[in-house]
C-alpha cells in the first residue's frame, strides 16, 4: 500500500489523533502525518475536509476525509479487520461501544482538564475530585482484566489511553496521584505503556504539562 493512500491531519498534543496513530499501528499500516497549526493557521484541507468543526483529526483513505476519532478508529478496524480492535461478540462490541461513549463525555476533556483551567483552591478541589470519581468508575470498568475487553488490547484501550499522557498536567494542578486513587487503572497504563504501537505515539507527559502550562497562559488563568 502506497503511504500517501492514507494521510492523517495531525496535531502532536491531540489525544485524539493520538487514537487514530495508534488503531493505524495495530494495523500495521503506513501513514502519512500532516502537522496542523491550530493556533497560527489551520490548513486548507483541513477545512475543507472537516467543514463543520474544523478540528483535528481528519483521516484521509484515498483522499476521502473522514472525522471524529472514535469513527475513524471504527472505520480502521472495518476496513482493515485484522487483527480486530473490537470484540467478537455484539453484546461485547456494544458494551465496548458504551465505555467509549463514557470516555468521550466524561474523560475526554471535561473532567481531565477541569483542573488546570481552574482557579481558586476550592474550584480546584472539586474539579479534583469529580475527576477521581470518573476515574474509579472507569477503573471498575476495568475490574480485574488485563485491558477492557479482557486479555487483549483493544478498542476501548485505545480510545482511553491517549488521555492518560494528560494526567501528569492534572495531577501538578491538583496535588494528587492517579495511582494512589486508582492503582489499576495505574497498572493498566504502564501495561499498555510497554506496547510498541502505544509507546511511539503517546508524547512525554512532561511535554504535555509544559504544553497546558502555555494554555493556561493564553486562557488567561492565574
Amino acid at each position: 500500500m502506497s503511504k500517501n493512500e492514507l494521510v492523517i491531519l495531525d496535531c502532536w498534543a491531540s489525544p485524539f489523533c493520538m487514537r487514530v496513530k495508534i488503531a493505524l499501528a495495530e494495523k500495521g499500516l503506513d501513514y502519512e502525518e500532516r502537522a496542523e497549526d491550530l493556533f497560527g493557521g489551520k490548513s486548507d484541507l483541513l477545512l475543507t475536509s472537516n467543514p463543520i468543526y474544523k478540528k483535528v483529526p481528519v483521516f484521509l483513505h484515498d483522499g476521502k476525509p473522514l472525522c471524529e476519532s472514535s469513527v475513524i478508529v471504527s472505520y480502521i478496524d472495518e476496513t482493515w479487520p485484522a487483527p480486530a480492535l473490537l470484540p467478537s461478540t455484539p453484546y461485547e462490541r456494544s458494551q465496548a461501544r458504551f465505555w467509549a461513549d463514557y470516555i468521550d463525555k466524561k474523560v475526554l476533556f471535561d473532567s481531565t482538564s477541569a483542573i488546570w483551567k481552574a482557579s481558586g483552591d476550592d474550584a480546584v478541589e472539586s474539579a479534583k475530585k469529580e475527576f477521581v470519581e470518573v476515574l474509579k468508575v472507569l477503573e471498575g470498568a476495568l475490574g480485574e482484566k488485563e485491558y477492557f475487553a479482557g486479555d487483549a488490547f483493544g478498542y476501548v484501550d485505545i480510545l482511553a489511553i491517549p488521555i492518560t499522557s494528560w494526567f501528569l498536567a492534572s495531577e501538578k494542578f491538583g496535588n494528587f496521584k492517579v495511582e494512589a486513587e486508582c492503582p489499576k487503572l495505574s497498572a493498566w497504563i504502564k501495561r499498555c505503556m510497554e506496547k510498541e504501537t502505544v509507546a511511539k505515539v503517546i508524547p512525554d507527559p512532561e511535554k504535555i504539562y509544559e504544553f497546558v502550562v502555555n494554555l493556561r497562559k493564553m486562557f488567561g488563568i492565574a
